[in-house]
């Protein structure tokens, strides 16, 4: 399968996994009190940091081995890892949370969530690495909507945040049962695996890194509620998942289907061939990335103002254009840049990477969010992908040194210049913050980058869509 076709199913099963978590945020904002939000937010962060810690090593080894496609068969290593990783060290997590926060329910129900989420999400890389997209677009669709569904009877019941968070872990449970599980089929543990030590050696450096990644994405949280306190984490996280929700999932979509194919490419024809996926991989990445993080930040108010419950709104007007542009910096770093880590086996350096950011990051963090609340936090988020991104430039370029490819670059930030003029111009004539006005500058702001890539030929957009007419023309004439 193409990756275009590939990143359209991963972008489609994305899409509505961010529909149905938009429709979390309308409900939940409006149900649930600020303060009782910000337990859900900090406990999802917690849960978030967990399933770095447990899951990346067997997550990326799986996707490691599994996409060469060479008869390879380590699910039986990585379930093993499973069983091993969870037993023992997710009630250790609950205990250290609890003696250090002294929030037990919070961090029980936090723990439980990591783990459906962990199971659920290796299972989906499974399915990656064997390049079997449309199952992830069921998995996921099935997930979605139990997610929402659940979360949605558990705020009507009168939940607070740690039965949001209970909730979320049976939708996760459930889907796993429901839909992936017949990825395992077949799975033979051996408890005497000689693959497992290996595979827990190579993937140690880059679970430290994507930990560490993790945390330094949610400090911001934590050092909000601390400062501030739990209503301030609930109105700021609100403001961040919705603006992550919208915006990181189209890119993530991409890099689903840049990953396995470069792997096989590296392994199978060589550096020319890797080199020259990865272009398009840059252009395809930027293509989606760049108008929607610059769209979402000109609109930003009025979507807090259609979404958001009047609790949360004020907030968002000064959060959300600020991590809007934070957003387009991460995304260079973890789903471009970190490919040449990977791709050179130099795990290490993701530690050198996250490590600096998180570092650096959380100490503006605290000075920017006591000088100046929560739009200080909000810069301090882009201050700290700015030194990841720094850093990261630097350090690829002693791994796998990526392509940037200035011709398709320079036809991407044209047609986003375009989109952005339109918009903006059409936002000034706009005076009502109803859902209907923002629709049409949505709508809007779309047909012009859509025509705008046809006129700078982004990512082939002309060939493209020619071969689709043909294709079309054939089958009608059939």
């Amino acid at each position: 399968m193409s990756l275009v076709r590939q990143t359209s199913a991963y972008f489609v099963a994305n899409a509505a996994s961010a529909a149905f978590g938009l429709a979390n945020v309308v409900i939940f904002t409006r149900l649930v009190a600020p303060a009782e939000y910000g337990v859900y937010v900090v406990g999802m962060a917690f849960s978030g940091i967990v399933v770095a810690i447990l899951f990346t090593w067997l997550r990326q080894g799986l996707l490691r081995e599994e996409a060469k496609a060479d008869g390879t068969d380590v699910r039986g290593t990585v379930m093993l890892g499973l069983l091993i990783t969870c037993l023992p060290v997710a009630p250790l997590f609950a205990l250290v949370s609890y003696l250090t926060a002294n929030d037990w329910l919070t961090t029980a129900a936090a723990s439980i969530l990591a783990i459906s989420v962990g199971f659920f999400e290796t299972s989906q890389d499974l399915l990656r690495a064997r390049q079997q997209s449309l199952a992830v677009l069921r998995s996921t669709l099935l997930r979605a909507a139990l997610v929402s569904l659940v979360g949605t009877i558990a705020v009507l019941c009168g939940a607070g945040g740690r039965l949001l968070l209970l909730s979320g872990a049976f939708a996760y449970a459930a889907s796993a049962v429901v839909s992936v599980t017949g990825a395992w089929r077949g799975t033979r543990v051996d408890l005497r695996d000689p693959r497992l030590k290996p595979l827990f050696t190579w993937g140690v450096p880059l679970t430290a890194s994507i930990a560490l990644l993790a945390i330094s994405t949610m400090a911001d949280r934590f050092i909000v509620a601390y400062v501030l306190g739990a209503q301030a984490a609930g109105q700021y996280g609100a403001s961040v998942d919705l603006v992550r929700q919208a915006l990181i999932i189209p890119a993530i979509s991409a890099s689903s289907a840049f990953v396995p194919i470069a792997v096989r490419l590296l392994a199978s024809e060589g550096e020319a061939a890797t080199r020259n996926h990865l272009e398009h991989c840059n252009e395809l990445l930027l293509a989606i990335t760049l108008p929607c993080c610059i769209g979402y930040a000109l609109l930003a108010s009025r979507i807090g103002h259609v979404v958001l419950g009047p609790e949360f709104r004020s907030a968002a007007d000064a959060i959300m254009p600020v991590v809007a542009i934070a957003v387009i910096l991460q995304v260079v770093v973890n789903q471009y840049l970190h490919i040449g880590f990977f791709l050179s086996d130099r795990t290490h350096f993701y530690i050198i990477n996250t490590a600096t950011a998180l570092v650096l990051g959380t100490a503006i963090s605290f000075i920017l969010i006591e000088a100046f609340g929560l739009r200080g936090a909000a810069w301090s988020r882009v201050v700290s992908e700015g030194v990841g991104l720094c850093s990261a430039l630097f350090l690829v370029r002693r791994a796998f040194p990526m392509p940037w490819p200035i011709g398709r670059i320079v036809r991407v930030l044209a047609a986003v210049a375009a989109m952005a003029l339109v918009v903006a111009a059409l936002d000034r004539g706009l005076e009502a913050q109803d859902l209907p006005a923002l629709l049409s500058l949505v709508c809007a702001g779309a047909m012009a980058y859509a025509a705008a890539c046809w006129g700078f030929d982004v990512a082939g957009a002309r060939g493209r869509l020619a071969r689709a007419f043909v294709r079309l023309n054939a089958r009608v004439q059939a």
